[in-house]
């Protein structure tokens, strides 16, 4: 019924080969299903009975021993209507679905749950990751509770402490290289090929993506049924906003829903070479050698999933957009301000740039838009502390705080 594929030449591999490429081309893989089979099983299956979550759409997951399966309680993850963002930016219908809500505080958790079950479905005993701080900290922790043992290589430097402290906590055996996450994810890409008793859980990893999809899957069952016109997301490595276009697909395919989204993604100016390629037109992208922005989840350069990327973006004939680093700290700033959601800089990258769109008339205010918010603010405090405003420093006198506060003296309105 599913099998594995490469997205250049469509060579097959069996679900249960370890493969990360194609051996025939290079490229890279992804999960295809017989849609016909996959129709008359769900007609059978009691998933709307099962509670919000990644494991309620198991009829569409490659997992065939449901034993086998390391769970978290991932998904389920709130899509708040956001009525006084929307006003703040002239739209009547914005909704935020908030991937913070994860167990370890971002979206990774929906592919981590796929991914540690296949690696205990294989009989593996390590797996591994390049990470910029979220891959990390949800792969150590899924390998924790799966008994695995877990090795994580991250870049030098721009590893939030939020993350870095997941990680370790774990009890994973974390390296910190020389050199960026691109380099890094080449190292662990090369050492999981050469040593198959580690097996690799970046987003090159297909089955990764399969966790991921249901992100697109909760949006529907959440909106009962509706489609949005336009989902948001942030872009690094370029896996999530493929998973999430596939999810939209796959419910399409099937006859779930009754029309497809316009996916837009969303990269920091100092790391943007899929939005670029996007906006001059282009089929390839050129990576960024050294790639800078604040938001550290989307600092990547070299996205090993920018193919699926692109085609995702023009197939649903959406766009791409940059936004500076002023622009996602201020984002970060509205939606906690207007909607009491903490986020981490590379989620307020989606809102950023929905701002962006909006204000060069590439968005229309009448559409139904869902922006996904891909990690918890406390992900990355530090960032806050630094940017934002510090707090006021007063003498421990009742006077003190009213003159802050703008009020007349307590004794004064006696």
């Amino acid at each position: 019924m599913s099998f594995q594929a490469c997205i250049n030449c469509g060579e097959k591999y069996d679900l249960n080969e370890i493969v990360y490429t194609c051996r025939s081309c290079g490229d890279i893989l992804e999960i295809r299903y017989d849609y016909d089979i996959l129709k008359e099983k769900i007609k059978k299956s009691d998933w709307r009975n099962w509670p919000l979550s990644v494991w309620r759409y198991r009829d569409f997951i490659p997992i065939n021993d449901f034993s086998k399966i390391i769970s978290l309680n991932e998904g389920g993850t709130g899509l708040y209507f956001c009525r006084r963002l929307g006003q703040a930016l002239g739209l009547k219908n914005l909704y935020v679905k908030n991937e913070g809500e994860n167990p370890t505080g971002s979206f990774k958790d929906r592919g981590m749950t796929v991914g540690v079950s296949k690696a205990m479905e294989l009989g593996v005993k390590m797996v591994a990751c390049a990470s910029t701080g979220n891959t990390s900290a949800s792969l150590a922790a899924y390998a924790a509770k799966a008994g695995l043992s877990c090795v994580i290589l991250i870049p030098s430097g721009g590893v939030a402490y939020g993350k870095l402290a997941q990680a370790i906590v774990y009890g994973a055996k974390v390296m910190q290289i020389r050199g960026n996450f691109d380099q890094a994810l080449k190292m662990i890409v090369k050492i999981s090929e050469e040593h198959k008793e580690i097996y690799l859980l970046n987003s090159i990893n297909p089955f990764r993506l399969e966790g991921q999809k249901t992100i697109a899957y909760e949006i529907c069952d959440q909106l009962n049924g509706l489609v949005p016109d336009r989902v948001i997301v942030p872009v690094g490595n370029a896996g999530n906003i493929s998973a999430i276009w596939k999810g939209f697909v796959e419910f399409y395919n099937v006859g779930l829903i009754e029309k497809l989204p316009m996916v837009t993604g969303i990269q920091a100016e100092g790391a943007s070479p899929i939005a670029k390629a996007v906006k001059e037109g282009r089929s390839y992208i050129v990576p960024v050698e050294k790639p800078e922005t604040v938001a550290s989840a989307i600092r990547i350069g070299a996205p090993v999933s920018w193919k699926k990327a692109l085609k995702a973006i023009r197939d649903s004939r959406g766009t791409a957009e940059t936004v500076t680093d002023a622009e996602i700290l201020e984002a970060q700033k509205m939606l906690a301000r207007y909607e009491g959601i903490f986020v981490e800089p590379a989620s307020a990258s989606s809102i950023a740039g929905l701002k962006k769109l909006i204000d060069y008339g590439k968005i229309d205010r009448e559409e139904l838009i869902v922006c996904v918010t891909t990690g918890h603010g406390l992900k990355d405090p530090d960032i806050v502390v630094k940017s934002y405003e510090k707090p006021f420093e007063v003498d421990a006198r009742l006077e003190s705080i009213e003159q802050i506060l703008g009020l007349m003296p307590a004794r004064a309105q006696l």
